[in-house]
């Protein structure tokens, strides 16, 4: 057992072999050290517990071992993808891809300081929510806004500030749960308020919601279910009413709608999903709704309506510990200017422009890159039509039609061959269907294409991480 130890390389002689300093130049060299020593520690545990003598590797064949070993650890977990799922808001995949307008915001804003809360006018201390507040106002109609985290700490500081200790009165078919264990009832009691709910799950009438309305009522909320669908017998009281009776008991109207559009997007194939500036108009005292779905911006939550209340919420306590930085406000109000010219923003923002695509778009681009994926190595590329998705956690109802490229692995299983290419460079995000890889053409952007056949191509080379030390063979 000694004398096999004794073969063991060194530090100092490993580190000395070409892959090793090859990868010194790539990472820093205490990474290599301490991988090399990690390595070697395994392997002489390994050994020490084996039951006869083994046959230890050549410095060569170890150092290229732990080399390989090395650079898979030190990938960095957050990497760029090429989302070929066919949901364009996928929530794993970040959700919305930002405009260039956006994105060449923060890195103005990142480089060096910024007036985030500061009125260079005069030189006073000012609000950060400032930096889009006009832009929200003027899209939505509404006296004014206030930007937090995300919609689910919108929703949070909104009832905090509202209705702690008291009443919110909502439909029992409006009690969502999304994505990340988030269920509305639980979300209210975080806040303080109690959930008082009204209605059956499939019919709310308005008389539901006036029986209900007592002393200890705060508010009546809305909630736009827009990850699922109550069909058949069903009826839900219309916001019109809603904001009726408010004002009869003078109670704030409250509408969640989710996702966010601040335009109508029915003419991409997308039905049904509220817009921000038809609530306020229909009365709502305040709209909430998320930045980084529909609307195609950073993530953040956003709160728009009345002035008295968006004020009331803003000067909340938890208002501190959901704001939002200086690099979401400069690509919030980048996204938002875009909206100005509808056209502009079509072109623009990456979601619209997905969404706009022509389907015969798809398939001249499926066809242009089918042969070429092809030549790579993969036995068949058959460019067949199928149906994509706005969103997987939210929105996963509205379906679009799509084209994709249908791959058919030379040898090795379809699951091998979606491994391969989500670990390629570029990373490669499909989806499995019918014994086949699929990747869908209606979330790549054009200018990926070329990097669709470069990682099927990479893959080829990709090499699973070995374990922190190799199998060592009985002698």
């Amino acid at each position: 057992m000694s004398s096999v130890l004794r073969n063991i390389p060194s530090v100092t002689e490993l580190l000395d072999s070409p892959p090793l300093k090859s990868l010194v130049n790539q990472v820093s060299r205490n990474v290599v050290v301490s991988g090399v020593r990690q390595f070697l520690d395994d392997m002489r545990t390994q050994v020490q517990s084996a039951a006869a003598n083994v046959h230890v590797p050549t410095a060569t064949e170890l150092a290229q071992k732990i080399a390989e070993w090395i650079a898979t650890e030190e990938r960095p977990p957050l990497r760029p993808v090429i989302n070929a799922t066919g949901i364009l808001l996928h929530t794993g995949l970040g959700r919305a891809p930002l405009a260039e307008e956006a994105i060449a915001a923060i890195g103005e804003m990142a480089r060096g300081y910024a007036s985030v809360e500061i009125d260079l006018a005069s030189g006073e201390r000012s609000q950060r929510g400032l930096a889009v507040e006009r832009e929200l106002m003027r899209l939505s109609g509404a006296e004014a806004a206030a930007v937090v985290n995300n919609n689910a700490g919108a929703t949070l500081l909104t009832l905090a500030a509202l209705a702690a200790g008291r009443e919110v009165i909502v439909s029992r078919g409006q009690l969502i749960e999304i994505g990340g264990s988030y269920r509305l009832p639980e979300v209210m009691s975080a806040s303080g308020a109690v959930l008082r709910e009204v209605g059956t799950t499939n019919k709310t009438r308005i008389g539901d919601y006036a029986a209900a309305i007592g002393e200890r009522t705060a508010a009546l909320l809305r909630v736009h279910t827009s990850n699922y669908a109550v069909v058949g017998f069903t009826e839900e009281a219309p916001l019109a009413e809603l904001v009726a009776l408010g004002r009869r008991h003078n109670l704030p109207v409250i509408d969640d709608i989710g996702s966010g559009a601040l335009i109508d997007l029915s003419k991409y194939g997308v039905q049904g999903e509220p817009v921000a500036a038809e609530s306020i108009k229909a009365g709502a005292d305040l709209v909430l709704f998320s930045g980084d779905k529909l609307l195609g911006g950073p993530q953040c939550g956003i709160i728009a309506g009345r002035r008295g209340l968006v004020q009331q919420i803003m000067k909340h306590p938890l208002m501190r510990a959901f704001r939002v930085d200086k690099l979401t406000l400069a690509a919030l109000a980048a996204t938002l200017r875009l909206y100005q010219d509808p056209a502009l923003a079509e072109r623009s923002i990456p979601l619209l422009t997905l969404l706009a695509t022509p389907l015969e778009n798809l398939r001249h681009r499926a066809e242009r890159l089918a042969p070429q994926i092809q030549a790579t190595g993969i036995a068949a590329v058959e460019v067949i039509a199928g149906q994509a998705f706005v969103g997987g956690g939210s929105l996963p109802n509205q379906a679009l039609a799509t084209i994709c490229l249908a791959l058919t692995p030379a040898s090795g299983t379809v699951d091998a061959l979606a491994t391969a290419l989500r670990n390629s460079t570029p990373a490669v995000v499909g989806r499995i269907q019918d014994g086949r890889l699929l990747l869908d053409l209606r979330s790549v952007q054009p200018r990926d294409d070329a990097g669709l056949v470069a990682a099927v191509e990479a893959m080829r080379s990709v090499k699973a991480a070995p374990p922190p030390a190799p199998e060592l063979t009985p002698v």
